[in-house]
């Protein structure tokens, strides 16, 4: 399918220009004082293992929750590269906000580029501009871990209602959201990777506690298990089908958004080592610590980890609206391989800022510690495994050429 007759949805070019007009100063603007918010809790909130609800309610005092619905919407049609700079601040400040507003916003992603003509989706837009409604995501089902290309549970629809009963394993923060977008099977004879997503707010559904969430980090998300049940109008359901979605917008909104909040998580470890070995430096006199090169280190992964974010996020912005490109073997296998080296980056560079503290970064108790950063930035590798991504990603990779030159 070429570019003209794509169904993602094209910015028109009233929203472009309203777009450019100051901008940039404008995100700045909310975002500092959302992250200053999520800052001054954030160590209360890990404590607790507690939804941050002061920092998630600045976000929408600031309008960030609806930052990228379209204009004609309600919002300020924000595009990709402002959610990921929103992500970064955030996770300099508290991880577990950075990565609430991460999914929320990749759930937003797939009703602004998928959801037009339907009028359910097209409501929840405006609603989500107007007040500022947070979406949860539940794609984690039964045993299956991460693997989100297949669903057990399955849609039945009587006449224009549908049901669903859903063993959602993992639902963050899903008693504290508005709504939710989830993954099921089309209907019952469908094979499980032939699925639809769905577009619901509270009144659509009911969730049943099953697990709780006591973790080793990302503890203010508030992953936990429930039993998710569905009774709603069929309309819920995008008009495309998941595998698209999936592809053009689940994957790469999530990638993207998710490294970049790691990248903040990791350069808020850089930034506390970097305090730490000129504290240190002034200390002895201006000799520098022998620590001074876990210091460095740590600074040159940061600015790998960043680059690696730019050029994904250069090359999706390049495909944005070719469905064709975005589907292409290259590009899914880069993307996909953004979660595996970015999480694993993100890791290297917060234990390279710990080691650059030593003891001041290994305790919880002083201006330098580092221990919640570490634990928290060690949840990217785990959650959707790095392993299962790797095995799947593995043939496409061997059908893809080796570059021949530095410019390919």
């Amino acid at each position: 399918m070429n570019v003209q007759d794509s169904t993602l949805h094209h910015p028109a070019p009233g929203e472009v220009e309203h777009l450019l007009l100051d901008r940039g100063s404008m995100f700045l603007q909310r975002m500092s004082a959302v992250a200053a918010q999520a800052a001054a809790e954030a160590d209360e909130v890990d404590r607790q293992a507690r939804f941050p609800k002061a920092a998630i309610d600045a976000a929408r005092q600031q309008k960030l929750l609806g930052m990228q619905i379209p204009v004609e919407f309600g919002g300020f049609g924000a595009s990709v590269q402002d959610i990921a700079e929103v992500c970064y601040t955030l996770g300099r400040a508290c991880a577990s906000t950075a990565m609430i507003f991460a999914m929320h916003q990749t759930k937003v992603a797939c009703l602004v580029r998928h959801g037009r003509g339907n009028a359910h989706i097209e409501a929840l837009m405006r609603r989500i501009a107007s007040e500022q409604l947070l979406l949860a995501s539940s794609t984690t089902e039964g045993q299956n871990g991460g693997n989100i290309r297949a669903s057990a549970a399955a849609i039945s629809q009587s006449g224009d209602e549908i049901s669903l009963l859903r063993d959602a394993t993992v639902i963050s923060y899903g008693a504290e959201a508005d709504g939710l977008v989830t993954i099921a099977r089309r209907a019952d004879d469908a094979a499980a990777s032939d699925q639809v997503l769905l577009a619901l707010t509270v009144d659509d559904y009911s969730l049943k506690p099953t697990l709780g969430w006591e973790t080793l980090g990302m503890r203010g998300t508030c992953s936990k298990g429930f039993e998710l049940k569905v009774h709603c109008p069929a309309d819920r359901v995008f008009p495309e089908s998941y595998d698209r979605i999936h592809v053009q917008t689940m994957t790469p909104f999530a990638h993207l958004t998710w490294s970049s909040a790691w990248a903040g998580v990791a350069a808020a470890a850089v930034q506390r080592a970097q305090r730490f070995i000129r504290k240190a430096a002034r200390s002895a006199g201006g000799q520098m610590p022998p620590a001074a090169a876990h210091f460095t280190a740590a600074k040159m992964s940061l600015a790998k980890l960043r680059a690696m974010i730019s050029t994904n996020m250069d090359a999706f912005i390049a495909r944005e609206y070719d469905e064709r490109a975005l589907s292409s073997l290259d590009f899914q296998s880069s993307i996909t391989l953004l979660k595996v080296e970015a999480s694993e980056l993100a890791v290297e560079t917060v234990m390279r800022a710990m080691r650059a503290c030593g003891l001041s970064g290994y305790r919880n108790d002083g201006e330098f510690t580092i221990g919640r950063h570490l634990r928290d930035v060690l949840s990217a590798p785990i959650m959707i495994n790095n392993d299962r991504i790797l095995a799947n990603v593995s043939t496409s990779s061997l059908m893809s050429a080796v570059p021949t030159s530095l410019h390919d």
